[in-house]
C-alpha cells in the first residue's frame, strides 16, 4: 500500500490517545539543568550565552514596559527552535507543522499585545487604524483595511510557519525517494541528488532556527506598537 507524502504530519497516536502532547513537553528534558555552582559547564555558558544575546536584541526597541515580555519571549523561541530542529530527525514528529498548535501560540499572545495597547494608550491604539491626514471620503475604506490587516496578524504568524516548515519537510522526502528510486538505475545522479538532498537538509536547518526568531520578532514588533 502507497503510504502518502502527508502522513508525516499527522499527529500521531498510540491506543487512540494523541501523542503531541508527549511530543511537545518531551523537548524540555533535553536542556541542561540550572547549577549552584561558580563554573557552568561548556554546553550551559552557551546556552546562557545565546540566551543574553538574543532577549537583549529583541528588547533592543521596547521601552521599559515591554521588557516584562522577556522571559516569555525568550521561551517561546527557544521553544519554537527545538521542536523544529528535533523534527528534522528520523521518525519524528514536528508538531510546529499543525496549523491549530501555531495559532493556539499566535491568538492568544497576539490579542495580549491588542488588550495591552487598548487598555494602557487606547487613543494611540485606535490611531493605528486611521493614517494622519487621511482625506475624509477614505476614512471608512481604511478603518475598515486596518481593522482587517490587524485580525489577519495571527492568521499570518500561524500560516508563515506552518507553511515553510510544511513545504520544507514536503520537500526532503520527495527528493529522499527521488535518490533511493535512481540509485539502482542511475547512480551518477543519484548521488548528484543525494548531494542537492544534503545542502536542502542544511538550509531546513537554518529554516527552523529563522522561523522561530520571526514568529518571536513579529510578537515583539506587535508589542512595540502597544507599549
Amino acid at each position: 500500500m502507497m503510504v502518502s507524502f502527508f502522513d508525516q504530519f499527522a499527529s500521531p497516536s498510540y491506543l487512540g490517545i494523541p501523542l503531541i502532547a508527549i511530543a511537545i513537553a518531551l523537548p524540555w528534558v533535553l536542556y541542561p539543568t540550572p547549577s549552584s555552582r561558580w563554573i557552568n559547564n561548556r554546553l550551559t555558558t552557551i546556552q546562557g550565552w545565546f540566551i543574553n544575546r538574543f532577549t537583549n536584541q529583541l528588547m533592543l526597541p521596547l521601552n521599559v514596559g515591554g521588557h516584562k515580555w522577556a522571559l516569555l519571549l525568550a521561551s517561546l523561541m527557544i521553544f519554537l527552535i527545538t521542536i523544529n530542529m528535533l523534527g528534522l530527525l528520523p521518525y519524528t514528529f514536528t508538531p510546529t507543522t499543525q496549523l491549530s498548535l501555531n495559532m493556539g501560540f499566535a491568538v492568544p499572545l497576539w490579542l495580549a499585545t491588542v488588550i495591552i495597547g487598548m487598555r494602557n494608550q487606547p487613543t494611540v491604539a485606535l490611531g493605528h487604524l486611521l493614517p494622519e491626514g487621511t482625506p475624509i471620503p477614505l476614512i471608512p475604506v481604511l478603518i475598515i483595511i486596518e481593522t482587517i490587516s490587524l485580525f489577519i496578524r495571527p492568521l499570518a504568524l500561524g500560516v508563515r510557519l506552518t507553511a515553510n516548515l510544511t513545504a520544507g519537510h514536503l520537500l526532503i522526502q520527495l527528493i529522499a525517494t527521488a535518490v533511493f528510486v535512481l540509485l539502482p538505475m542511475m547512480p551518477t545522479v543519484a548521488i548528484l541528488t543525494a548531494t542537492v538532498l544534503f545542502l536542502l537538509t542544511l538550509l531546513e536547518v537554518a529554516v527552523a532556527m529563522i522561523q522561530a526568531y520571526v514568529f518571536v520578532l513579529l510578537l515583539s514588533l506587535y508589542l512595540q506598537e502597544n507599549v
